[in-house]
């Protein structure tokens, strides 16, 4: 008998809609041409693309020029950082991020440090938020960019995106956002932020993984990222992924209506509600500034990993802080960040919601939890059963 699957780590990834499934079909089944040829097979293909750069601009307020398609977050991070160094390198070498950026932020920031480049790494209160003040005290008149995410990844917290672009603006300085965790969960508005480059993936928020993109504001020509036949206007050759951008702009546009989701802030918060009834429990994130589908705890004198495993032995699937860093051994470095211990980072547990997901199964989740976290302490040296 097939173990019951109650799927609470949309936040590492999210199931591929119905919509992303039915609209890229074609294109991996009979319109499979290469978007760069002239027979009719490639223009369907091309056309297909195009439309969906209109969809995707569409939905985050941008021009269908303003949109470079890429394999995902990482790579769209990366082009979006490496551009922005590489533009301004004549102007000075400074740079601003937080401290609780994606690694494919920070490692990419530690690349250009390795060659010149100073970067500061603004501090987070214990929600996990920036001091606007302390950015502002850090802009230098070397200062080329700014790089700061629109929602944490593993907290969940909401930063104020909007002020830090105008703050940017002011001084006249680039900013980039990674905002992988953001488009397709709240409402995104390129021009109310007041953003020069935004990065996202089509995978967090039902499309399917491999296709992501970069919005670069209309007038900044940023260097190609890849040479060879000149697709996305010269900027990223490589033959497309049809396929996937075709899924991404389908999902971006069956979510857009029903955002922010109340079904998943509801359910959010009745979990929220349900797992500070334990014992030495307590959120980590803004309480209040946090996205819609992100709950995340910390419980003293227990491990995140055994967690997870005896999760998944009632099949039930969440994560202990990021998917891009669960084989490591080290404490998060966004709960280490916030002022949590090593000690009660090890303690970490993230569920992140969908619209999938059910009243009944959050209560399955309540069901089990409380258990798990006791027979756990049990087996603690630490536990004093306080």
């Amino acid at each position: 008998m097939m173990k019951r699957i109650v799927y609470l780590d949309n936040a590492a990834t999210t199931k591929p809609s119905e919509s992303a499934r039915d609209a890229m079909l074609p294109y991996i089944t009979n319109m499979y041409g290469n978007p760069s040829s002239l027979y009719s097979l490639g223009r369907n293909a091309r056309d297909a693309i195009e439309c969906a750069r209109n969809k995707v601009a569409k939905a985050i307020g941008a021009l269908p020029e303003e949109i470079f398609f890429t394999s995902g977050g990482t790579e769209s991070d990366n082009w979006a950082i490496f551009s922005a160094a590489e533009m301004n390198k004549d102007k000075g070498r400074h740079i601003i991020t937080s401290v609780i950026e994606h690694p494919a932020v920070l490692n990419a920031l530690k690349h250009l440090e390795k060659i010149g480049y100073d970067v500061t790494y603004l501090g987070v209160d214990g929600h996990g938020q920036i001091s606007l003040g302390e950015l502002r005290s850090a802009i230098r008149s070397d200062t080329i960019f700014i790089t700061i995410m629109a929602a944490n990844n593993e907290i969940g917290t909401i930063l104020p995106v909007s002020d830090i672009g105008r703050i940017s603006t002011e001084n006249g300085i680039l900013f980039h956002t990674d905002a992988v965790q953001a488009v397709g969960h709240i409402q995104i508005d390129v021009k109310e932020m007041n953003v020069d480059l935004m990065s996202f993936s089509g995978h967090k928020f039902g499309g399917v993984k491999g296709a992501g993109a970069l919005y670069v504001k209309k007038g900044l020509r940023i260097p190609s990222l890849l040479h060879g036949g000149g697709q996305e206007h010269g900027r990223r050759s490589g033959t497309e992924n049809v396929a996937g951008i075709v899924s991404m702009a389908a999902a971006l546009d069956d979510v857009l209506p029903r955002l922010p989701s109340l079904k998943v802030s509801k359910m959010r918060d009745r979990l929220i509600e349900g797992a500070l009834k334990i014992p030495r429990s307590r959120l980590t994130g803004d309480p209040i500034n946090r996205l819609p589908g992100i709950a995340s705890f910390v419980f003293e004198c227990v491990e995140g990993e055994s967690m997870l495993l005896m999760l998944d032995q009632y099949g039930i699937c969440a994560s202990s802080g990021s998917a891009c860093s669960s084989g490591s051994l080290d404490p998060s470095h966004v709960l280490l960040a916030i002022g949590l211990s090593h000690e009660i980072a090890h303690g970490s547990l993230r569920f992140s919601l969908s619209e999938d997901n059910t009243d009944e199964e959050i209560d399955y989740v309540l069901e089990r939890l409380p258990e798990i976290v006791a027979k756990l302490r049990r087996m603690s040296p630490l536990w004093n059963g306080d």
